[in-house]
């Protein structure tokens, strides 16, 4: 009896320790445009250009307990890009600079998570645009996380990065000051 008391008070302490689950997988919400990547150029160093590529998915793992974990997968159709000019876009779509017939596709896989504290961390993954594969670093910041009104759960992240075009074979000759694009980038997952 004593041996069977035992196990119980054994196995109801196991079972009132706080699980230890893995990290969560996401799908990027961009069916409802709950996510974006927004872009900024200076045009002739007289002003911002601001775009967008329209169509992109992706999907991530987070988990607040062990970062190390993270991870992150984007790919984004070229061809979507839209600054709101559609003979600017054209020329964009070009192989002047993004040559999109031939290069349809750019991609983002994440190598390594940092997690800076605060809601901060720095990404740090693979991004392949215009037929080159480059490792670029990501300023993340979570926003939130929590119950959705739909019955699932949402956790949204802010980044940005600062890209040299000619490091990704983009070579047109924009002057000076447009050698480089900022991204910023509005990520929410709904968790599967």
């Amino acid at each position: 009896m004593r041996k069977r008391t035992a196990h119980a008070i054994a196995l109801a302490a196991i079972l009132s320790l706080p699980a230890l689950a893995p990290a969560a997988d996401y799908v990027i919400d961009t069916a409802k445009a709950h996510a974006s990547i927004q872009f900024r150029i200076q045009h002739l160093g007289y002003s911002w250009l601001y775009g967008r590529f329209n169509q992109f998915e992706g999907t991530f793992s987070y988990d607040e307990k062990n970062p190390a974990t993270n991870k992150v997968e984007v790919s984004i159709d070229t061809a979507s890009v839209d600054t709101n000019y559609a003979e600017r876009d054209k020329h964009l779509r070009s192989d002047d600079f993004m040559d999109v017939e031939k290069f349809p596709q750019a991609r983002f896989v994440s190598a390594k998570f940092e997690d800076k504290g605060d809601g901060k961390a720095v990404l740090t993954g693979n991004l392949t645009l215009h037929g080159i594969t480059k490792p670029v670093v990501i300023a993340i910041e979570r926003i939130g996380q929590g119950d959705d009104p739909w019955g699932g759960y949402r956790t949204g992240f802010f980044g940005t990065t600062t890209l040299k075009l000619a490091d990704f074979g983009i070579t047109r000759d924009l002057g000076p000051a447009a050698q480089e694009v900022e991204f910023m980038l509005s990520v929410e997952g709904i968790r599967q």
